[in-house]
């Protein structure tokens, strides 16, 4: 049984598509109530229409901002303090509000580098000026893998992030602007300026790991021939909401994307628990959306986490909910109690990896939840955990939110990995064009390359400030195993 240790991973989400809907029904409204303005996620029957459940929200003075009928999910904003209670009825599944549920952002630490001239533009990504310091792409064949398919721009990445920089020269030519939209506040907006970054450069990040050009310029990403659209979903104040992971769903499944990267947790709860009725409507609600967009042909590549967590076994949970200055403990937490969205069926997850190849000190793990592994960085292993050694990390595309300007710089954490492994499902699917969902995360894992468990208690950082067992970890399994999944995935091997 393992204590979670509250560490936030770092993060990217999905804010609610606002849909007007029309609300008809005979229930006599409820009485106006002054309180605070609040968000719910409405649930109806599995498989029936959201017309009932959108007659009571009216009658319990709510308002609907998105509908998506296809799952039978509203997202509902309402000042009435008793609305869950007085929206409960025939129509209605289940309700919960998502007020404080909203996950900050961890950027990580991130060091900014200065470019080199550029050069000649070629089809060789070692031509790039920084690609000696992207000691990732070689772990994982990039070269070779160019050599025989770069990416096809008739593949599309949706990142689900914080924003990408429209202006940045290593990205410019790879998003997909048509594609690429806000959701901030509950409506889409689908300017230019809308889906740019403003308080975070993390989806800037992520998306050059996955389709930075290979242009003479900065970095290359693992396939840069594809497209990637920006779906920013991060709010100016870094937070996540539960209804933001279903907008990003369904937004992707709506709008021809193959691919999304997802890096977050849905919080309060580091654990969300289907039997919990708390709870319940938050897991409802991203499972139908995540079941409805593989259905439409959406493969979501997901970020293990950067708690170190044993994923397979029980937990005790003290440290949530993580909005209140008084966390309930449970403990001997079961596999009814899930980390959101890693743990969704149909998902790949991701566990990160630093220069050795070897697991990340921070990385999530667990028999049975990681699919694959890939570079995450980690900046503290060639001192045990004293100091950090920035270079560690990964370099890619960055935005100066305060002096607005574009450049490149490390960042390390599993949302690291996440887009390496995105990337190579790109070239997978440009390779072979026509694959599910389901094809396709078997293809990943099949074309993995196997990495064996360490022996013993694992911990590459036993003087790190935190304590000397703060990152302990025990690995099982054999060929397949809690700690890489199926092994490390390897752009050549799905090319070639």
């Amino acid at each position: 049984m393992q204590n979670l240790r509250r560490k936030t991973l770092a993060a990217a989400s999905a804010v609610s598509l606002g849909v007007g809907l029309a609300v008809t029904g005979g229930l006599a409204p409820a009485a106006s109530a002054a309180g605070p303005d609040t968000t719910y996620l409405v649930l109806a029957p599995q498989g029936a229409t959201t017309d009932k459940a959108a007659a009571r929200v009216a009658a319990a003075a709510g308002t609907v901002v998105a509908t998506y009928d296809r799952i039978g999910v509203l997202v509902v904003r309402s000042t009435n303090p008793s609305f869950t209670t007085a929206v409960a009825g025939a129509g209605v599944e289940s309700v919960a509000s998502t007020a404080g549920l909203g996950s900050a952002l961890d950027e990580g630490e991130t060091v900014e580098v200065s470019a080199a001239q550029a050069v000649a533009a070629t089809a060789d990504p070692t031509a790039e000026p920084l690609f000696g310091q992207q000691w990732d792409m070689p772990m994982i064949d990039v070269p070779q893998a160019h050599a025989v398919n770069a990416g096809s721009p008739d593949v599309l990445v949706g990142v689900l992030d914080s924003g990408i920089s429209s202006t940045h020269p290593d990205l410019a030519t790879q998003i997909a602007r048509d594609k690429s939209t806000s959701c901030l506040g509950g409506v889409t907006d689908t300017t230019e300026a809308a889906w740019n970054p403003t308080t975070s450069d993390h989806g800037t990040h992520v998306a050059g790991t996955i389709a930075a050009a290979v242009n003479g310029v900065g970095v290359t990403g693992v396939a840069p021939g594809v497209k990637v659209a920006a779906v920013k979903v991060v709010n100016d104040d870094g937070y996540i909401f539960p209804e933001a992971a279903v907008c990003g769903f369904m937004w992707a499944a709506e709008h021809g994307m193959q691919l999304t990267n997802n890096s977050y947790y849905i919080d309060p709860w580091q654990l969300n628990c289907r039997n919990d009725a708390r709870q319940r409507p938050v897991w409802q609600a991203v499972q139908r959306a995540i079941r409805y967009s593989q259905s439409k042909g959406v493969l979501h590549v997901v970020s293990a986490g950067n708690s170190n967590w044993d994923l397979a076994h029980k937990i005790t949970d003290t440290g949530s909910p993580n909005n209140t200055d008084e966390p309930e403990v449970r403990e001997n937490l079961t596999n009814s109690c899930l980390v959101l969205p890693a743990e969704v069926p149909g998902v790949v997850t991701v566990s990160a990896v630093g220069p050795t190849g070897d697991k990340s000190y921070y990385s999530s793990y667990g028999q049975g939840v990681i699919d694959v592994t890939a570079p995450g960085g980690d900046t503290r292993f060639r001192t045990q955990g004293v100091r950090s050694t920035l270079t560690d990390g990964i370099l890619s595309t960055t935005f100066n939110t305060a002096t607005r300007t574009d450049g490149w710089g490390y960042k390390q954490g599993t949302s690291m990995a996440g887009p390496h492994a995105a990337g190579v499902a790109a070239l997978a699917l440009s390779a072979h064009p026509g694959m599910t969902p389901g094809q396709l995360g078997s293809f990943l894992e099949r074309t993995a390359e196997a990495k064996a468990c360490p022996t013993g208690v694992y911990n590459p950082v036993p003087l790190i400030p935190t304590g000397p067992n703060a990152y302990d970890a025990t690995c099982s399994g054999g060929k397949r195993n809690g700690f890489y999944g199926a092994g490390m995935v390897n752009a050549y091997n799905v090319v070639r």
